[in-house]
């Protein structure tokens, strides 16, 4: 089950690959999920739980880093 989305006051747009945006519309068909927002939305947030409040470490954005180049993100 996902989530209520916040008031639209209150959001922001983030721009995707359309292949990525494809493969989420394909994970989500039938899964509740009203839309590739909602899903990235959740999962952004679920992320973002993880997360300590302290800043990146060197190690920690190296690894950032590799996973944007590898998805595409950055060269």
């Amino acid at each position: 089950m996902s989530p209520p989305a916040p008031p639209p006051e209150e959001l922001r747009s983030v721009r995707i690959p359309e292949e990525v945006a494809l493969a989420i519309e394909r994970r989500i068909a039938g899964s509740g999920f009203a839309s590739v927002d909602a899903f990235v939305g959740f999962v952004l947030a679920r992320l973002m739980e993880g997360q300590s409040r302290e800043p990146f470490s060197e190690e920690d954005e190296r690894r950032l880093r590799e996973r944007l180049r590898s998805l595409g993100y950055i060269d």
